[in-house]
């Protein structure tokens, strides 16, 4: 073998060993991570319905900020739960962004019976992050809690996050934990898992490691000083949650995540919904890696080094795993010698069966994480089967194909587009 070959032998193997041992070993920190962040933050709590004060905390002000965008079909039973949050002083303020359905009308209605119920009106859709922005200017209090026009907050929500706030002043914003209403779909089932064992869980080990990748644009309490010190949301921004996120922990300010700040949620059960959802995700996620690369040259910005080579990292596998899918389709006609996998990198062998044990670990211990708040989980166990072979597809697609759609496509303004929500179903709490 000449050196040339030699060392083609060892970037292929390389790669391949990539492949492979990084999602293993991304899941076994995610484990660690997520276990110590529940005996360090959430057992202490364990006995508590709502956080217990110390010395001279008390409950402050909350303003309830609710963007809304064609929302007439959600907005009487989201407003509803809003207004019925247990905590002793708020205020609910309802964003109607340009909608073409009847929201305002809807939200007007609302507002006459319930003083505590205020109504913005946005005579032309700006888009969630300005829509966040006026609530912002008009809310009367310093803590903001803002959830979406089709999320159910749980009663003990505010508090939870609150406590944070009042605690530590360093804080800027505090994640929920959004749970899925629809399980009615195998789409829907699959995605109750992943919401426990990938966002859940990341959330916790991240945290125990220091820095959150993102805070859920569903459910985020923050503190108005520091949104209006980093500029309030970015409105390019496709992902608003995830530049914030970035924006805030950049300042110095701390970001953390409350899992018992539950809100319930509706999400895709079509794939071409799923689609559109996952790729606008990847590709706001690579408008932040591209926005915030320097952050790697900033010694002062050590912090955010770990998440910053993930994200780089996650880009790089995604791409490595397009390239030995393209190598062993061409070796079905062309000889490629030692480029050859053994094997299909889409068909289970005995690596890709260790992975989905992975997977399923992570899974268990996720269920025993947020069953706690969450009843039924483990009717959805038997369909986590499928999350490799299904969301790890689609992730991957997605993950390729944000980077030159952001690179080469159309910069401007992130507006709304309505989301394919599947059906509704009832709430079963934990």
């Amino acid at each position: 073998m000449t050196t040339f070959t030699i060392f083609l032998h060892l970037v292929w193997h390389t790669l391949l060993g990539f492949i492979f041992y990084y999602p293993l070993f991304m899941s076994s920190l995610w484990i660690v991570g997520a276990i110590f962040f529940y005996f360090k933050n959430e057992k202490p709590y364990s006995k508590y319905t709502i956080p217990p004060l110390r010395g001279n905390e008390r409950w402050e002000g909350v303003s309830i900020l609710i963007p809304c965008y064609n929302e007439g079909q959600n907005a009487i039973e989201t407003i509803s739960y809003a207004l019925n949050v247990d905590y002793p002083e708020f205020e609910v303020i309802a964003i109607n962004d340009g909608s073409s359905d009847d929201t305002l009308e809807i939200l007007v209605n609302l507002a006459k019976n319930n003083p505590n119920l205020k109504v913005v009106n946005l005579a032309e859709n700006q888009g969630k992050a300005l829509g966040l922005q006026a609530g912002a200017l008009l809310a009367k209090y310093e803590y903001l809690v803002c959830i979406d026009g089709d999320a159910l907050i749980d009663k003990n929500c505010v508090h939870w996050m609150v406590k944070h706030f009042i605690r530590y002043p360093e804080v800027a914003a505090v994640t929920g934990n959004p749970r899925i209403r629809n399980r009615t779909t195998l789409l829907g089932k699959i995605q109750v898992g992943e919401f426990s064992s990938i966002v859940g869980m990341i959330k916790r080990a991240q945290r125990s490691f220091g820095r959150i990748f993102t805070v859920s644009g569903v459910i985020t309490g923050f503190r108005k000083a520091a949104v209006h010190e980093v500029g309030y949301w970015s409105p390019d921004m496709l992902t608003e949650d995830i530049d914030i996120t970035w924006k805030l922990q950049s300042n110095g300010w701390d970001v953390r995540f409350e899992p018992r700040a539950l809100v319930w949620i509706l999400m895709p059960e079509t794939l071409s919904g799923l689609w559109k959802q996952r790729l606008r995700w990847a590709m706001g996620g690579v408008q932040v890696m591209l926005k915030n690369f320097k952050v790697l040259f900033m010694p002062r910005q050590t912090h955010l080094w770990g998440l910053m080579v993930e994200l780089m990292l996650s880009t790089l596998w995604a791409y490595s795993m397009v390239l030995v899918f393209l190598v062993w389709f061409i070796s079905l006609f062309v000889p490629l010698g030692y480029l050859t996998p053994d094997h299909s990198p889409i068909l289970p062998d005995q690596s890709s069966i260790i992975l989905i044990g992975a997977c399923l670990v992570q899974f268990g211990v996720s269920k025993w994480l947020d069953g706690h708040y969450d009843q039924g989980l483990g009717k959805n166990y038997f369909w986590m089967i499928w999350y490799p072979f299904a969301y790890w597809l689609l992730n991957l697609f997605t993950a390729v194909t944000a980077l030159p759609k952001v690179l080469f496509g159309k910069k401007g303004r992130a507006r709304w587009v309505s989301p394919d929500r599947g059906a509704h179903q009832e709430i079963k709490k934990g």
